[in-house]
């Protein structure tokens, strides 16, 4: 049986009842759904919400999504953004509704997320070696013609592994695998060789069960990454999809996968891939960037491809993290009820952005105050001599690393510029 489309599973989401789950919430919504609790349309700064509580900008989201659906559709990409940066179904709609041709996962739970909610298309950049998740992979696949997925395999092993469960499981379809190219000695996972990568390319030929679909890997973990060095990786990737179809090991596809592409080299990508020659059927030219989505106000605001490419557009951050300042011991230091539990912090900081006074006043640029260190509940702020900053002010952060910042919420709200909460986007990590 095919899936729906996600429209039933996403109006699921929506009647989710708000409760103790979820943080940052207006504490007289509990018992209200989701849906309920968006249609009441509450202000972010007014509405009842508590502190911490993080918020994604709806306009900025917005952009973004249209921003990188025009950048792959001008470049002749096609999409499978990576859904592990936020594993958000509704997010992944959206994506799909701008123009994806799927979603890129990396594990097998974050697989049953998207399936779950109606995802038809699936590229999981990882090898899959568990028998359990490959027995209930294979009954995905049995039970919904439709649905299409594409893996890594990086060693001989791991074909003979999948190989072994699929048979078991007695699976009725092969399942489509590509090579993985590693980026380079010490890089992350991967075929170090052409010649390793012709083995493994044997073995899934040699295995009923699988399906070789072309070639893959991850620019991002070129050692020393420069453009030089990452045109130079992509290019051997390219050489390699030619070879084996000049080798006749793509014989009976309909499409050859050719799949790069994180979120800090994808202008390479775009270059690379419009050299691709003809080859025996049409190459699907699969781009999977993935943080794009919120994009942040460190990480990938300083690699982001737009930096290099400015004519292409400039992602917008969409994040905001607003917490309180509980305590203000001196005239040079304050502290806010924000810390590890809520913020990213494994490549930077939070960034102080804004303050909103306690009294209401006019949101005002967070000049001179410098976020220096978190504990688990509070947010360590430097202030500047004279930076008026009092207890109960609200102070909203930047964050970086989308990846850690999705996976610290449950339910995030979508607030358009001033403050009106418009939606509500459910995690699953």
């Amino acid at each position: 049986m095919a899936l729906d489309t996600g429209t039933e599973a996403l109006a699921r989401l929506a009647e989710e009842h708000v409760d103790h789950r979820f943080k940052g919430l207006p504490p007289d919504a509990a018992g209200l759904t989701v849906a309920e609790l968006a249609a009441q349309r509450r202000n972010l700064f007014t509405g009842g919400f508590t502190t911490p509580v993080l918020a994604l900008s709806a306009e900025r989201l917005e952009h973004n999504l249209r921003l990188m659906e025009t950048y792959a559709a001008r470049h002749g990409l096609a999409f499978a953004p990576h859904g592990k940066t936020s594993m958000a179904p509704q997010l992944f709609h959206r994506q799909l509704a701008h123009g994806a041709w799927g979603i890129t996962l990396a594990v097998p739970h974050q697989v049953w997320v998207a399936r779950a909610h109606g995802i038809g298309r699936i590229f999981l950049a990882n090898e899959l070696v568990d028998a359990a998740a490959l027995r209930r992979l294979a009954a995905e696949l049995d039970a919904d013609p439709d649905f299409r997925f594409v893996c890594y395999v990086d060693s001989v092993r791991g074909v003979e592994l999948m190989d072994a469960a699929l048979a078991e499981a007695g699976a009725g379809r092969p399942v489509d695998v590509v090579v993985e190219l590693a980026a380079g000695e010490g890089a992350r996972t991967g075929v170090r060789t052409e010649a390793e990568c012709a083995a493994v390319a044997d073995a899934v030929a040699a295995a009923p069960t699988l399906r070789l679909a072309g070639v893959a890997g991850y620019e991002g973990e070129v050692p020393d990454a420069d453009p030089e060095k990452v045109h130079a990786w992509l290019r051997r990737l390219v050489a390699l999809a030619v070879d084996f179809d000049k080798a006749g090991r793509f014989t009976g596809l309909d499409e050859i996968v050719l799949s790069a592409g994180g979120s800090a080299w994808f202008d390479a990508v775009a270059d690379v891939f419009a050299e691709v020659p003809d080859l025996s059927v049409p190459v699907l030219k699969l781009l999977r960037s993935g943080a794009y989505v919120s994009h942040d106000d460190g990480h990938y605001r300083e690699l982001t491809p737009f930096n290099r490419v400015p004519a292409e557009g400039a992602l917008e951050p969409a994040f905001r993290l607003w917490s309180q300042v509980v305590s203000r011991p001196s005239p040079e230091q304050a502290f806010t009820n924000a810390g590890k539990r809520d913020a990213a912090h494994d490549l930077h900081l939070p960034f102080a952005q804004a303050v909103r006074p306690a009294d209401g006043g006019p949101e005002r640029p967070a000049d001179g105050v410098t976020v220096t260190g978190l504990s688990d509940q509070h947010a360590w702020l430097r202030t500047a001599p004279g930076v008026e900053l009092e207890v109960g002010d609200w102070v909203g952060m930047g964050l970086s690393h989308p990846c850690t910042s999705f996976d610290k919420w449950q339910l995030i709200p979508v607030a358009q510029a001033d403050g009106t909460v418009v939606d509500y986007v459910r995690t699953f990590f």
